[in-house]
């Protein structure tokens, strides 16, 4: 059964087991659990045996391995892999060369001792919340294969909760870490736009773009966030103010903080699981305030519009010249937001502006909000409709209606998964998650909350499925 980050880290540091023997055992994982999975699009083999042998020279000669010593991760495929062709989920892509140099991110995690194992399953060009990719195949959901992963970055939640690796890197534009965190049970985070380098990833609409980390436990979260902090004076979008480390002050409590439930918007338009799990996470808190984020339909329809065209003005000469290569669903959006009118997406800029500033003014008044994080849990792969409040909407776009009006300026989230037996409500004992929401650069706030969360029995990974193979 795979470890948590720290537990590998100190066993191989301390010589209780080998990065080498760490790596076998998670290449064999992939090569018994992948095929029903479909997490893995890439497995970097080679690469994994070097750097498994490299940290365990470090140690042999005496040398500090990193705080990742041997630890397994692996990316989603929109991250620049050394020597591997970075695709996004699309055909389009695998004609480019592979990439020359690893992601900005990618460097990080392996400068700390970490062991690369490959790139993961994705909606093509990030645009989805499904990973029912068209060209590489749905990504499964570990507690129930014929079900969704989520997404975007469904390969990397499933990577995780299937026991693959211990963490793993996504990207998060409307919600594509926090949706498959919540479907599949795990931990993610969404820092702050603009926190973490973007530089060596595929991007889909800068304005929103997030990357960040998954993984089992709260204390791996944390310190794959923390690592993965650093300048990079090639990313424009970085704003970077210096290293923000959380793992110091996980602990902390959460004495003081002005903690609200998010209702209105967040409180209508899903399944009672959904509103049930943020009501088990404030009961554990304490928390009976509730508060509105203002004008939070306006900004998800704002961010609708401007992913639509800044995504559709990124892929146009595609568009143009190779529209049958894309996965249809992707193009046809595409196509939409080629058509749209400036005037919508000069309009839809304004929505923007004057949203994130009542955002800002309600954080005068509130430290942390707890939200749903999924209007319901995982569906199965294929289903295309669902039914909230007695109509039939649309699953896809309906997966990011808590999610897109939190990506829309930026703030920064943890995705907490629900323990037992609070899932007991969803279809099948499925997992379902929460967001737990703070103001701009405080996502230690965000992880005091989900400490305390977890310390109260009320958030929790459930068990790895197949934990004996």
């Amino acid at each position: 059964m795979i470890a948590d980050a720290l537990s590998i880290a100190k066993a191989v540091s301390t010589g209780e087991t080998s990065a080498a023997a760490v790596t076998e055992a998670a290449l064999a994982r992939i090569t018994a659990r992948n095929p029903a999975l479909n997490a893995f699009t890439t497995v970097t083999a080679d690469r994994a045996r070097a750097e498994a042998a490299a940290v365990d020279a470090a140690i042999a000669a005496g040398r500090d391995p990193g705080p990742l010593a041997g630890v397994p991760v692996a990316v989603k495929n929109l991250f620049d892999l050394k020597g591997v062709v970075t695709t996004a989920g699309s055909k389009i892509d695998r004609e480019n060369p592979p990439a020359a140099e690893d992601a900005f991110l990618v460097r990080r995690l392996t400068a700390a001792g970490a062991v690369m194992l490959g790139a993961l399953n994705m909606d093509e060009y990030a645009y989805g919340f499904t990973t029912e990719n068209a060209h590489d195949g749905p990504a499964h959901n570990p507690h129930d294969l014929t079900r969704i992963a989520g997404g975007s970055s469904g390969g990397s939640a499933a990577a995780v909760a299937g026991g693959l690796v211990p963490i793993t890197l996504g990207s998060d534009t409307n919600g594509s870490i926090r949706v498959p965190s919540s479907l599949c049970g795990i931990w993610g985070v969404k820092p702050t736009y603009g926190r973490l380098s973007r530089g060596g990833s595929t991007m889909f609409v800068s304005a929103f773009d997030h990357l960040g980390p998954f993984a089992r436990t709260l204390a791996d979260l944390a310190l794959g966030y923390d690592l993965l902090q650093g300048e990079d004076p090639a990313d424009p979008a970085q704003h970077w103010r210096g290293e923000a480390p959380v793992l110091p002050t996980l602990d902390a409590g959460i004495g003081g903080l002005r903690i609200a439930i998010a209702d209105d918007h967040f409180s209508r338009g899903g399944h009672p699981e959904a509103f049930a799990a943020v009501a088990l996470a404030a009961a554990a808190l304490g928390v009976t305030r509730r508060v509105t984020i203002p004008d939070a339909i306006s900004g998800r329809a704002a961010a609708f519009l401007i992913t639509m065209a800044e995504g559709a003005n990124l892929h146009m000469p595609n568009l143009r010249s190779r529209a049958a290569d894309f996965d249809p669903g992707t193009r046809d959006r595409f196509l939409a937001g080629a058509l749209l009118p400036a005037h919508w997406v000069q309009q839809a800029q304004r929505v923007r502006a004057a949203y994130r500033a009542s955002v800002a003014r309600l954080f005068d008044t509130v430290d942390v909000i707890l939200a749903p994080a999924t209007p319901f849990s995982a569906t199965p792969i294929g289903q295309a409709m669902i039914e909230i409040d007695g109509q039939a909407v649309p699953i896809r776009p309906n997966l990011g209606v808590f999610t897109q009006p939190i990506s829309c300026v930026g703030l920064p989230v943890v995705a907490a998964p629900i323990a037992e037996p609070a899932r007991a409500g969803t279809p099948g004992g499925l997992p379902i998650g929460i967001q737990v929401i703070a103001a701009p650069w405080r996502e230690d706030f965000c992880f005091r909350v989900a400490r305390a969360l977890e310390a109260a029995g009320a958030c929790a990974a459930p068990p790895l499925p197949g934990a004996s193979a």
